[in-house]
């Protein structure tokens, strides 16, 4: 049975809480997870966890610890062997064993000898369950010996001669590190000449002058005890043939002369390794290293070769100038003859040597960790190679499985153990043990027998945020015995999620390979085995990605100015971005002149250093995106300039290689103008299907002047060839000779292949025809096929020419139809097109939607509830529902116009909705219908409801007649919409002094059957304002504002210019001729003239007419608007601005107040309601919209007037 435990594959987002990963690193085998909180009451098998290494060297000055740390459950005891006998820790008191560990500790920093406890130790791990067992470790001290002493004469050498320094440096362990150095403990210096050996003796091709000194001392490195060992140092004095004869010729002999030999050019000899013919063993996996260092006379050159191979590459290194070859990882495959040559003017020399690679025993598949259920089969496997061949043994707690107790469901068959009906009471450790004569592999694998439920080991509620577009994983790591099976739900009570569109990977691990917007929601992994069931819940959010929406741009600017980078970054709300600029991928220089603000970067006082690619890079922690620009500095405009401009066009197309589906173009570039070409841009011409139509090819860089272009089958091609440097683009080349492929069968088939019928009897389908290139032969047709989806029926098949459309006869109505059109032309088929579904023709709906219920929920707004018709009614695609209502008319109206039925579309399969904008007091009819796409079906039973009561609209004029000395006569119209039973009129009245200041307000209630009324008792010569508004038993209704004054010795209203709209009667006495009225006359009339400059001044100030600041203090606190508090529609209403209150009236009309607004009919508009007349409804039906009445035409404000001021108006405002 496979393993039970399963990791979590992969982490993708960011913040993610990682889960345990059951994956034991020491011994590679998948491990029953102990974690404390999940998993307490399981039993498991020891596992070594860590161990010290096979071969531990100790270093003597401290104390020994050898590492064994192991775990299960229980926790498993430790014991010790050494040199294959039991270890009694507790009788040698300089041991001690690490308290719940099996590590030991050996004190000898105090006491002891580290030597006295060298030897091969084993550490074994036990439990109720089993026994593992470590490597066998070979624990020895470190060894640093010192130089044995000896006496080194000076050496003497004539230039030219080789010399052969040795070090022997002294054995220790491990071995030394070598290099030579002088007195001052400066490394000497190494060339193709001089070099120090693999052995460590340092080599001389040859010598010269300057290599005389009496310190070449070798010195040896013990990294392990950290100390250095010295060699006595070395004298050595080079001389030359013609210093000898001077002066020492008459004294030495050639014979008495150390290495006497000519100094003369010589041919390369080895001086390692010796012969023509050497033996290199190696190992598995170390580092290879074969050396050749050679004399002569020139310095000689080695190189390397390999007989009947190559050398590998990624593996190969030369060291020490070429005189060492080293291949790292080697292999068997690497055995063989190596050949390294020396080389010199006179001759060469060469060196075979030959190379067999062994190798210790190495894993091909080691035992895994097997977790059964009672009953349950397995198997473990212990595979390995080497060079020998190694042996395998098997142990079982430790001991040999030969001698072990007998066990009946065990079966052994060379490397593999079978397992079948095993039992809970035969858990146990397995060793495998694999060796061979140059190292062994042992590993521990246990067999442990458990029954348990399944369960979730992710944390519960975990949530996972993901950019949109990309893989999402959610992680659901379990552990049952059996294993259990994994399944993934969408929702609360969503459907199993499948392969087709979601990844399960085996390890419980949920992909969605694409995460989109609607993948947002509460993903429940289920795990079950026969012994039960366990579930765990994850959300997953999808975020939108980071995107830079303005990027920076490439710029060439001059020495010492000022550049910018932009770099606009569009990202999702909940992610906050970090904006970081880069130069040349690494941080701006720390200078002033580099400034980073919000989405710009600016550089001031550029300088050639700063030339380079700049890159904006945004991050999230969900996500990363970048761009770059390059900035080029340039010198400031020298005199003359020279002159840059776009390349002249390539020219000598030519073609070449011309095969079935490709050819070479060359071409010869045009000057660039001083500006390099960076690539060069190749089109192509169809003459055959778009004869005189260019389109793009291929890019190439602008070092290139030869292209492999791939061809199309049937195209009768022709090429030119465009350049382009930083500057632009060259006009195109002079195009190419024509070369016309051969014909194929199609490659492709139509796109956008649909199936949708016109009549209820037919299916058209149609698709998108492939082009003349597309085509690639003559002939071109299409196979169109069809049947339906859900019946048994073979598809029908016809060949078309080449059209785009072709019409099915004689169907079903609105039944599905899978349909496919393959592409063929004279030489063949195209492959095998994609299928899609398509519809036969819609017809109308045949039943009406029934149970239709009107619930009027105010005077404006009625709620609708229908049921829905069957879908198989519908006949057609369903659209939704469309409710048509109308108002029933008095007689009279009704006779006047037809009546106004308005419509409202409620998509989908919605069914209730609601109708706003109702006229208040009125019947109202309706019915609903259900809408397909070929159209309405029947209406079902018209259905009446009554609206209730609401307040009036304002009163359709007011007037003021008949003015007097002391009163005023108002007429009026009643509301054109009433909205009720009038009940009474409300009248309410202020004067307006000189000074613009309001008076007292008068209230007055008005029967509601008057449309006349008298003021009586009024101050003569007084401005009065006038509010005015009609109201039912809900309320008060819009108010109509009106302004007048009474007569100055019976003189009438104001005359127009003043704002009160009204024409004024006067009456005067015939005083023209009394002398004082002459006077009083003159100083009028200077009056006047002073007025109007006041009033011209003030109107070029714009000033503006002053009752407004003396109304605000004097509002009506009864006619403040209606608030929409309430939650429902509510009545339309307008309101004006504040800046427009109580302005004066214009002549010919009733200006409004800031509350009222003379509405001659409902503003309520369909428009902004139902789907049908292009509304928007929220799910539920309900409106969604603003009501929004249309304000009248608003008078110019005050001083604004078009009209001249009137001296009897300024006159009057002096009264």
């Amino acid at each position: 049975m496979p393993l039970k435990i399963m990791p979590k594959k992969k982490h993708l987002s960011a913040g993610r809480v990682p889960l345990i990963l059951f994956l034991c690193q020491m011994i590679g085998a998948l491990d029953v997870p102990l974690d404390p909180k999940l998993l307490d009451d399981l039993v498991q098998p020891p596992t070594i966890t860590q161990q010290s290494p096979k071969d531990y060297i100790v270093d003597p000055r401290e104390n020994i610890v050898i590492q064994c740390e192991a775990k299960g459950k229980p926790p498993p005891s430790f014991s010790w062997t050494r040199n294959g006998t039991h270890f009694d820790i507790d009788k040698d008191p300089l041991v001690t064993m690490k308290p719940g560990s099996g590590t030991l500790i050996i004190n000898i920093i105090t006491e002891g000898k580290a030597e006295t406890y060298e030897g091969v130790y084993q550490c074994t791990a036990r439990n109720e369950r089993g026994a593992a067992v470590s490597n066998n470790i070979v624990v020895r001290p470190s060894r640093s010996p010192l130089w044995t002493k000896e006496r080194l004469e000076p050496i003497t050498l004539r230039n030219g001669q080789s010399l052969v320094l040795p070090c022997r440096p002294p054995i220790g362990l491990p071995p030394a590190i070598i290099f030579w150095m002088d007195n001052s403990f400066q490394r000497l210096p190494q060339s193709e000449r001089v070099s120090q050996g693999l052995n460590g003796d340092l080599y001389f091709s040859n010598v010269l002058p300057e290599d005389t000194r009496e310190d070449y001392i070798c010195y040896a490195r013990f990294n392990h005890t950290q100390t250095i060992q010295q060699k006595q140092p070395i004298s050595l004095k080079v001389i030359s043939v013609d210093e000898l004869n001077d002066t020492l010729a008459a004294n030495l002999s050639d014979t008495e002369f150390y290495g006497a030999k000519p100094n003369k050019e010589r041919p390369p000899t080895f001086l390692t390794p010796e012969g023509n013919e050497s033996l290199k063993e190696e190992l598995r996996g170390n580092v290879l290293s074969l050396e050749c260092i050679a004399e002569g006379l020139p310095t000689p050159i080695i190189y390397w070769i390999k007989e009947d191979g190559t050398l590998p590459v990624n593996r190969t290194f030369y060291r020490n100038f070429k005189k060492t070859l080293q291949i790292t990882q080697v292999t068997e495959a690497d055995s063989g003859n190596y050949q390294c040559i020396a080389k010199n003017p006179l001759g060469a020399v060469h060196h075979t040597i030959a190379v067999t690679v062994k190798a210790a025993p190495y894993w091909i598949a080691a035992p895994q960790n097997l977790v059964l259920s009672p009953g349950e089969n397995g198997t473990l496997i212990c595979r390995a190679n080497g060079n020998p061949k190694p042996r395998i043994a098997w142990l079982t707690n430790g001991v040999p499985i030969e001698i072990a107790p007998e066990d009946p469901s065990r079966k052994i068959d060379g490397d593999t153990i079978i397992f079948s009906n095993v039992q809970e009471r035969l858990s146990a450790v397995y060793q495998c043990n694999a060796s061979n004569e140059y190292g062994y592999l042992l590993a521990n694998a246990f067999v442990n027998v458990l029954a348990e439920p399944p369960r979730i080991l992710t944390s519960a509620n975990m949530l996972y945020q993901v950019i949109a577009n990309r893989p999402a994983f959610l992680d659901c790591a379990f552990f049952g015995s059996p294993l259990p099976a994994i399944e993934w739900f969408k929702g609360t009570r969503g459907s199993a999620l499948h392969e087709d569109i979601y990844v399960l990977h085996d390890n419980g691990t949920l992909e969605i390979p694409v995460a989109q917007k609607d993948s947002t929601g509460t993903y429940t992994c289920v795990a079950r085995n026969k012994l039960g069931m366990a579930k765990n819940e994850v959300h997953l959010e999808i975020k939108d990605p980071t995107r830079i929406i303005k990027q920076p741009e490439h710029a060439v600017v001059q020495r010492g100015s000022k550049v910018s980078f932009e770099c606009k970054v569009k990202h999702d709300h909940t992610l906050i971005p970090t904006i970081v600029w880069l130069k040349d991928h690494g941080e701006l220089p720390n200078e002033e002149r580099f400034s980073v603000d919000k989405d710009h970067l600016v550089v001031t006082d550029v300088s050639d250093d700063d030339g380079g690619t700049y890159t904006c890079t945004a991050n999230t922690t969900l996500d990363r995106v970048s761009a770059s620009a390059v900035l080029r500095v340039v010198a400031p405009t020298p005199t003359p300039a020279p002159i840059y401009d776009v390349p002249n066009p390539p020219f000598d197309l030519e073609l070449t290689n011309q095969l079935d589906k490709s050819v070479q173009l060359t071409w010869t570039p045009g000057d660039d103008n001083n500006s390099p070409i960076t690539k060069f841009i190749i089109e192509y011409e169809d003459a055959m299907h778009e004869a005189g139509v260019w389109h793009h090819q291929a890019e190439v860089s602008g070092t290139q002047t030869t292209a492999q272009l791939k061809l199309s089958p049937y195209v009768n091609y022709s090429f030119r060839v465009m350049a382009e440097n930083s500057i632009g683009r060259s006009v195109p080349s002079e195009a190419s000779e024509q070369y016309l492929t051969k014909a194929a069968e199609p490659d492709q088939n139509p796109t956008a292949v649909e199936g949708l019928g016109t009549e209820p009897d037919n299916l058209v389908i149609t698709w998108k025809p492939l082009n003349g290139f597309e085509s690639n032969g003559p002939g071109l047709q299409y196979k169109v096929s069809w049947r339906q989806k859900d019946g048994d029926d073979e598809w029908t098949s016809v060949v078309v020419a080449n059209v785009s459309k072709y019409i099915v006869s004689g169907t079903p109505t609105f039944v599905p139809y899978l349909i496919k059109v393959q592409a063929l032309n004279d030489v063949g088929f195209a492959p095998e097109p994609a299928v899609v579904m398509g519809h036969s023709g819609e017809d109308l709906p045949m039943v009406a939607p029934g149970n239709v219920r009107v619930n009027v929920v105010n005077s404006t707004l009625a709620e609708v509830h229908w049921d829905p018709v069957p879908l198989k009614s519908v006949r057609g695609h369903l659209q939704g529902y469309r409710i048509y209502y109308w108002k029933v008319q008095s007689s009279s109206k009704r006779n006047r116009r037809h009546i106004e039925k308005k419509i409202l579309t409620f998509q989908g399969s919605k069914t209730h909705g609601m109708l706003p904008g109702l006229q208040p007091y009125s019947h109202y009819f309706l019915n609903v219908r259900v809408v397909n796409g070929k159209g309405e079906g029947p209406a079902s039973s018209d259905r009446g409801f009554h609206t209730p009561e609401g307040v009036p609209s304002a009163p359709s004029s007011l007037k003021i007649v008949n003015p007097t000395l002391d009163s005023l006569t108002l007429e009026w119209d009643p509301p054109s919409h009433p909205n009720g039973v009038l009940t009474e009129y409300t009248l309410k009245y202020q004067p307006i002094n000189s000074t613009h200041e309001l008076g007292p307000l008068v209230d007055l209630k008005i029967p509601a059957n008057k449309t006349r009324w008298t003021l009586k008792n009024l101050n003569f010569s007084t401005r009065y304002k006038f509010y005015f508004y009609a109201q039912t038993s809900v309320g008060s209704g819009s108010q109509i504002t009106e302004e007048a004054i009474t007569t100055v010795d019976e003189a009438g209203i104001l005359p127009p210019d003043v704002g009160a709209g009204k024409a004024m009667a006067s009456r005067q006495v015939d005083i023209a001729t009394q002398g004082w009225f002459i006077g009083l006359m003159c100083a009028v009339a200077l009056l006047i003239l002073i007025l109007l400059i006041v009033c011209f001044v003030r109107r070029n100030k714009g000033g503006k007419y002053p009752v407004k600041e003396k109304e605000d203090a004097h509002a009506d606190p009864e006619i403040q608007p209606m608030k929409e508090d309430d939650g429902t529609f509510g009545e339309y209403r307008s309101f004006e601005s504040d800046a427009e209150d109580h302005k004066p009236l214009k002549k010919g009309s009733r200006t409004p107040s800031d509350r009222t607004v003379k509405k001659e009919d409902s503003d309520d508009s369909l428009v902004d309601y139902g789907e049908g007349v292009n509304g928007q409804f929220n799910e539920d039906g309900s409106f969604i919209g603003q009501y929004s009445g249309k304000k009248e035409k608003e008078p110019a404000e005050g001083n604004e007037s078009s009209e001249a001021p009137s001296p009897v108006n300024a006159m009057n405002s002096f009264v």
